[in-house]
């Protein structure tokens, strides 16, 4: 920086360091990036002696992939080491603030590069907020080599990428850091600053775990508590939560956070696990997800799971839906708790879940059979000359107020859909159809 006069100020920067970027302007983050693929953290599977991308690289394969996972976990890194390691230009856009033209432009660059012997390595973030058309831009320039491509998406590749450019690429799964891998991540974060972070042990405990298995959220969180430390304060758990506030969880309430978070709490509820039901239900609320979709869903899964094997729990997941939506937050998610715990401990049965599905199935492909004439209603002359009615017995009339007549369609003849559990409610459904099962093979055949 200069003076008024013009005069340039001394500067104060150790020799050797950059002039256009001061150690100390710059995010932690990005000083501890990694410069070769060994160095990268939390993705051995990949990058590691005997990882996939280490393989590919070692033997001059190098092909168009898409690199799949959570934020924070290194997919922007290791595509520009990439491109290092094998000597590629290398050209990064972001879906999110590019078109067309842009994508025109990069291409056009691509190949004035190639016809002076140099490959291009194209890193597209984001790459599933491109349009199908989007998309299909790229496959002429990946099958003729104009780049290898390289796509980063957060969301499952098979719902938001066109199949033809997934046939095209390897999809490679970045993993959430683990406790040790962000471990790993503070300790190098406290060797650059050259000082301990100020913190207690049940403060780094709470950290690493606020980090919600990103990388970059716990460097970042890492810098707000040293700037905001007074000299020779340390932090315990309390004191860090109000310090760095709270980082929200990684949960898209319409990608597959929201799907992968709803299986948890479904497959536990059907699991009888109480405990795993709570904890997921408690995810999902905390993230922000809508109390009223949660009551729904426990609505389904109380016929779905538990059926006739226990029928008050349709009516306890009806009451809770029906409590959250009268009494609103906070109180009412007590309500879906308590209902979501009724369902985890109660006897289960998808015996009528399975019979719907069957019955339906029959129904479609048995198509439009008349039902038997003696159960019809004959409110005419005509109907009741062609038999409708007749015959009929009224079960209220019969021994046991059963008559064992069939109810079938004459072409189908006699389907079995229903087949109780032997738990819960379902044991005396299940006795009952065995007494009604034995006085019909006493009856007659009509």
């Amino acid at each position: 920086m200069a003076d008024l006069f013009g005069t340039p100020a001394p500067s104060s920067r150790p020799a050797g360091q950059d002039a256009s970027a001061p150690q100390t302007a710059r995010p932690l983050a990005d000083r501890l990036r990694p410069k070769t693929l060994a160095e990268v953290v939390g993705q051995d599977h990949l990058t590691g002696p005997d990882g996939v991308l280490t393989r590919m690289l070692e033997t001059g394969t190098l092909g168009s992939v898409i690199f799949w996972g959570p934020p924070g976990t290194g997919k922007t890194t290791v595509a520009r080491l990439m491109a290092k390691e094998v000597d590629f230009g290398f050209e990064q856009i972001s879906a999110i603030f590019s078109g067309v033209a842009d994508l025109k432009k990069v291409f056009e660059s691509a190949r004035l590069r190639r016809a002076n012997g140099r490959q291009t390595l194209l890193f597209v973030d984001e790459i599933h907020r491109f349009n199908r058309a989007q998309q299909d831009s790229f496959l002429p320039v990946m099958e003729d080599g104009t780049v290898v491509l390289i796509g980063a998406t957060t969301e499952n590749p098979s719902f938001e990428l066109n199949a033809a450019l997934l046939s095209r690429a390897r999809v490679l799964t970045f993993q959430s850091h683990d406790h040790a891998s962000l471990l790993q991540l503070l300790e190098r974060a406290e060797a650059i600053e050259g000082r301990p972070l100020p913190v207690d042990e049940g403060a780094r405990e709470i950290l690493l775990r606020m980090a919600d298995g990103d990388g970059r959220a716990i460097l970042t969180l890492s810098e707000e508590i040293w700037r905001s430390a007074r000299k020779g304060e340390v932090f315990t758990a309390e004191e860090l939560v109000q310090v760095v506030q709270r980082r929200a969880p990684i949960y898209d309430k319409g990608q597959d956070g929201h799907y992968n978070l709803i299986s948890a709490l479904h497959k536990s509820v059907r699991g009888s696990d109480p405990d795993a039901t709570l904890y997921y239900l408690c995810r999902m609320l905390d993230a922000g997800e809508d109390p009223l979709y949660l009551g729904r869903r426990l609505v389904r899964m109380a016929v779905e799971d538990i059926g006739l094997a226990d029928p008050q729990a349709l009516v306890v997941a009806n009451a809770a839906k029906d409590a959250y939506d009268y009494l609103g937050s906070p109180e009412g998610e007590l309500a879906l708790a308590q209902a979501a715990v009724y369902l985890a401990t109660a006897p289960k049965s998808n015996a009528v879940y399975t019979a719907y599905k069957a019955a339906m199935r029959t129904a479609r492909e048995a198509g439009s059979l008349l039902p038997p004439r003696h159960i019809l209603n004959a409110p005419t002359r005509l109907m009741q000359d062609e038999g409708y009615g007749r015959d009929y017995q009224y079960d209220h009339d019969q021994p046991e107020a059963f008559s064992g007549q069939d109810y079938f369609p004459e072409a189908l003849g006699r389907q079995s859909f229903y087949r109780p559990v032997a738990r819960g409610a379902e044991i005396a459904i299940g006795e009952r159809m065995q007494r009604w099962a034995q006085l019909r093979r006493g009856k007659p055949e009509r």
